[in-house]
């Protein structure tokens, strides 16, 4: 990559979106990555939905469950998780819940 230049993104300024709780970090070409900081049940409305891209997170802190396509699976820290691309689903936060994911390619952000 000729005349790349690294960018540093730090937490505290990333652009929001979703609420405050969203924040969009770091984002090439081919892949998108953001954290949802201390969502609370009140925060979102479980309602399945797919997209055209993957999703693969890891769980820092709280509890969700994430529903698909019939099924559903508990997210405990520690946790990871990947949602292929198309795949109908929905996240059930259960207790206020830390989380980074990784898009591929990168999610049409909404920020706020």
């Amino acid at each position: 990559m000729e005349n790349f230049r690294p960018e540093t993104i730090n937490v505290n300024d990333a652009p929001r979106g979703q609420g405050d709780y969203m924040r969009v970090l770091a984002r090439g070409e081919h892949l998108a990555m953001r954290i949802w900081i201390e969502e609370t049940p009140a925060d979102k409305e479980s309602v399945m939905h797919s997209h055209g891209y993957e999703t693969v997170g890891y769980v820092i802190e709280g509890r969700a469950r994430l529903h698909f396509e019939g099924d559903s699976v508990l997210l405990e820290p520690g946790d990871s998780w990947l949602v292929p691309s198309n795949t109908s689903h929905c996240y059930e936060i259960l207790e206020a819940f830390t989380a980074i994911e990784a898009t591929s390619p990168p999610s049409e952000a909404h920020l706020s």
